[in-house]
């Protein structure tokens, strides 16, 4: 993501800041939990540090605070996600429940435009295997 010019907000401050991203997250785990091959990606058997972690990283992504960073060091995608089996069907399960977190937040156009497109991309970004 590209810093805004002098004087323009970011894309974090434009689209609400944090209630947004709270919503966000909130809406997509809301999904996740409920979608069994899904939720089996996530290890651990409360949702709530994953939430914390993909809440950390979408605010700094988009210009909100740099907690993921100061906490967690560079985010690594790809490195991180490794470990677990992330197939094109999982990727398409993943985006159906970003893209209904995403439906809930009323975003002007553009910006609904440029969260899906980078959603888009970072779940396309994420897929190390293959189906069965």
């Amino acid at each position: 993501m590209t810093d805004p010019a002098p004087g323009e907000p970011t894309y974090f401050e434009r689209v609400g800041g944090h209630e947004t991203f709270v919503k966000l997250v909130r809406e997509f785990y809301r999904g996740v939990a409920a979608d069994p091959p899904l939720r089996a990606l996530y290890p651990e058997e409360d949702l709530e540090p994953a939430q914390r972690r993909l809440l950390m990283f979408l605010e700094q992504y988009w210009g909100g605070p740099k907690t993921y960073s100061q906490e967690r060091g560079h985010p690594r995608l790809r490195m991180r996600h490794m470990p677990f089996r992330v197939t094109p069907s999982q990727r398409d399960r993943w985006l159906t429940h970003m893209n209904a977190a995403i439906d809930t937040l009323d975003l002007e156009p553009l910006d609904e435009e440029m969260m899906r497109g980078y959603m888009n991309h970072a779940a396309n970004f994420m897929v190390n295997a293959q189906d069965d």
